[in-house]
């Protein structure tokens, strides 16, 4: 059966996951790591994407993107996959693929999903007992989006940038978000609607993208318990 294309619309969100093929290890050392955010910055510009959140995990990768046009998030993973995974295979002297088949991506409504979903990334090294805090993971948009560490490649999305009249006011709001993690039912259900590559947000969002793309948007039920894989 022909896979379904994923949501896709031009001005929405999307939280997007690739992970490493059979949970292989897809960053070695801090070069890897360097490389790939080259690599996500270069492909979001060329592709017309704003990248407003990542996070670079040992085996995988969660991004939360805003495209300008339909097809822009495959564009750009595509390009930095036939980049990245190029360099990673000559430098390791290994063949084949590096990521597990396609990657997934939900489409996320505005306003407080947005953020929940910049609270999701970041503290994915939290939730993997990696860290402390999420300010102590070097590999993502946390120093950048609550302490104005400088990185060219990252785009407020709007709701962000109505936290605060000032980028100091905007970074105190943001960092008081993550005084506390998301309760688990918000992080079970948010990993439900990637694996599934459905509508994450309110009702009214999911009668929307429904609307647009003549497509059902809401998860089917789960048929399964989450596993370590969805983190």
């Amino acid at each position: 059966m022909a896979r379904l294309p994923r949501l896709d619309l031009a001005g929405v969100a999307q939280h997007v996951v690739q992970r490493g093929n059979d949970r292989q290890a897809c960053f070695a050392d801090d070069g890897d790591y360097l490389h790939y955010r080259q690599e996500l910055g270069e492909a979001a510009l060329k592709h017309d994407c704003a990248v407003h959140a990542y996070v670079l995990m040992t085996n995988h990768v969660h991004l939360l993107v805003t495209p300008q046009a339909m097809g822009a998030v495959s564009r750009m993973m595509q390009a930095i996959g036939r980049r990245y995974v190029g360099c990673f295979n000559a430098r390791y002297h290994r063949t084949g693929t590096l990521w597990e088949g396609r990657f997934k991506a939900a489409v996320v409504d505005s306003d407080t999903y947005v953020m929940r979903c910049h609270r999701y990334i970041e503290c994915n090294p939290v939730r993997a007992g990696m860290v402390a805090t999420a300010g102590d993971y070097r590999w993502s948009s946390h120093q950048h989006n609550a302490h104005g560490s400088h990185e060219p490649r990252l785009i407020p999305h709007p709701t962000y940038l109505a936290l605060g009249a000032t980028e100091d006011e905007r970074r105190a709001a943001y960092l008081a978000l993550f005084a506390e993690d998301l309760a688990k039912d918000e992080v079970d259900t948010l990993r439900l609607n990637t694996r599934q590559q459905k509508a994450w947000g309110s009702e009214r969002f999911r009668a929307q993208i429904e609307a647009l793309t003549q497509r059902a948007a809401a998860v089917r039920p789960r048929g399964r318990p989450p596993t370590s894989r969805d983190k």
